[in-house]
């Protein structure tokens, strides 16, 4: 058995042909998704990269494994004072469980040494950095993937995972490559009127700061950015340069699904695609990033090739974590799902091509907000505990089916579903602290040491800018709200 995984950073499935998007952005993973399965309703557990890799990787909450943040404490492993030799990413994770049922793995990512998880690299064979920390373009990654293709990619049983990081910021398609959107309409739902509201209102990545927290953040080496939001041509150049990025690695895929067809191999090889977590563009206020614990950020894309089980297109439209996909995968390969993880195979039922998924879920953000939020029916109930220096209330609820891009809070309107919601997440927080190695949930521990990574020393460089920039009214509320946070030990570099 042969399976290819590739990883698209920050790529949400909306803005995917497959998914219904009408620009071409994805002609190769249309055709991938046109002879097997997309799920339509996969979630990360928790946001964004590191605590979704990780996740992912060790079939555990974030909760559980202590890692929900980018930097402090949150941000590692909890310890494991029970470990010898190896540690629980060793012994349990998904790599590990794939070595058991005699798969060779291997990652071509510089994942690894981004965010310092070494954790992470635990049960591969064989892992080659690409070396540029994230800042790769397909150019520099595809090589690479077509060396280690023409080296063993004729072998069986082999796992390889390919991490693409085009749709991320800064958009740095090369600008030879041109636009092919050039002209085209932008979602229909970014009007003037929501772009108005928006440069009107205050926050990370927000519509006057679209770069962080000040213009200083600004690429200007990097074109396809405008340097702030401050028309809709802007608009258009913003979701041009995300698009792009996406279609310029579908180009990429076409090539490795060439190399494996050139191989002989196609026809045999399981291909995965997914994400480590989406993107906003404009949805709670955020552009080109990724900050909440909302569907636009948790929601990724999964598409399914499997040689003998998927014979065209399906759609499954249940509820599934991103770790019930590698519980599945363990099991579809003749492994068992390892003890002590979340992760829930539905292996019987991908194999009848029936939807078999959960009733809710809950996923969380501690890394630029401190948020979790409840996924059920149509609905999602997001319970803020930081901000991150946005306008957000202390719950948000949005009917999906409505309002897929969360324009309309309904919390007030509907207490019964928010008691709901609140209901489930304390179940689930009950439940999660009996199964944590941890007396302390981490989330916690974000706040205390002094909120999100990403926000730590941040407030008096914010308000200044608010105050220069006509919005000393926002600068007062954040004032109020956080008074204890002009100054921390803790601000990130």
């Amino acid at each position: 058995m042969r399976v290819l995984y590739i990883d698209m950073d920050s790529q949400r499935p909306d803005m995917l042909g497959c998914y219904g998007y009408p620009r071409q952005t994805s002609p190769n993973i249309d055709t991938i998704a046109a002879q097997g399965v997309r799920f339509d309703q996969l979630y990360i557990t928790d946001a964004p990269c590191l605590p979704s890799r990780t996740a992912l990787w060790s079939g555990r909450f974030g909760f559980r494994t202590g890692v929900i943040n980018h930097g402090g404490i949150a941000a590692q492993p909890f310890p494991q004072p029970e470990r010898s030799h190896t540690d629980r990413f060793e012994r349990t994770g998904w790599m590990s469980a794939l070595r058991r049922v005699g798969l060779w793995t291997a990652t071509i990512s510089p994942f690894a040494e981004r965010h310092a998880a070494w954790h992470w690299v635990a049960g591969y064979n064989e892992v080659i950095n690409t070396g540029k920390r994230g800042m790769e373009i397909a150019d520099d990654v595809t090589p690479v993937v077509l060396d280690w293709l023409t080296r063993r990619g004729q072998r069986d049983h082999w796992f390889l995972h390919v991490n693409y990081w085009d749709p991320h910021t800064p958009y740095r398609t090369p600008m030879i490559y041109g636009n092919p959107f050039e002209g085209q309409p932008i979602p229909a739902w970014l009007t003037e009127e929501v772009r108005a509201r928006q440069w009107a209102g205050y926050g990370a990545h927000s519509a006057q700061d679209v770069h962080g927290f000040g213009e200083d953040s600004w690429w200007p080496e990097f074109p396809r950015l405008p340097e702030s939001l401050r028309s809709m041509a802007d608009v258009r150049r913003w979701i041009d340069g995300y698009n792009t990025g996406t279609r310029y690695m579908d180009d990429h895929l076409g090539r490795l699904f060439n190399a494996l067809a050139d191989l002989n191999v196609l026809d045999d090889t399981v291909i995965m695609i997914s994400a480590d977590h989406g993107e906003n563009q404009g949805e709670l206020g955020v552009w080109g990033d990724h900050q909440t614990a909302d569907a636009i950020t948790c929601r990724v894309p999964l598409i399914v090739r499997w040689p003998g089980i998927t014979t065209g297109p399906r759609v499954d439209r249940a509820l599934h974590y991103h770790f019930d996909w590698a519980a599945t995968l363990i099991e579809l390969l003749g492994g068992d799902v390892p003890e002590g993880w979340d992760g829930r195979s539905f292996a019987d039922a991908f194999r009848a091509g029936r939807d078999e998924g959960r009733d809710a879920l809950i996923i969380s953000q501690g890394t630029w907000t401190c948020q979790r939020a409840v996924r059920f029916g149509d609905y999602l109930c997001i319970r803020t505990y930081h901000d991150g220096y946005h306008d957000y209330p202390e719950i948000l609820l949005f009917d999906l089916a409505n309002d897929p891009h969360e324009q309309h809070n309904l919390a007030g309107d509907q207490p019964a579903r928010v008691d709901r919601a609140m209901s489930l997440l304390a179940d689930w927080t009950h439940d999660m602290m009996r199964a944590s190695p941890s007396d302390s949930d981490p989330m916690m521990t974000v706040l205390r040491e002094g909120g999100p990574f990403y926000t730590r020393g941040m407030l008096a460089k914010y308000v200044e800018r608010l105050r220069a920039t006509g919005r000393s009214h926002h600068a007062d509320k954040l004032l109020r709200h956080y008074p204890s946070e002009l100054v921390t030990p803790l601000a990130h570099p």
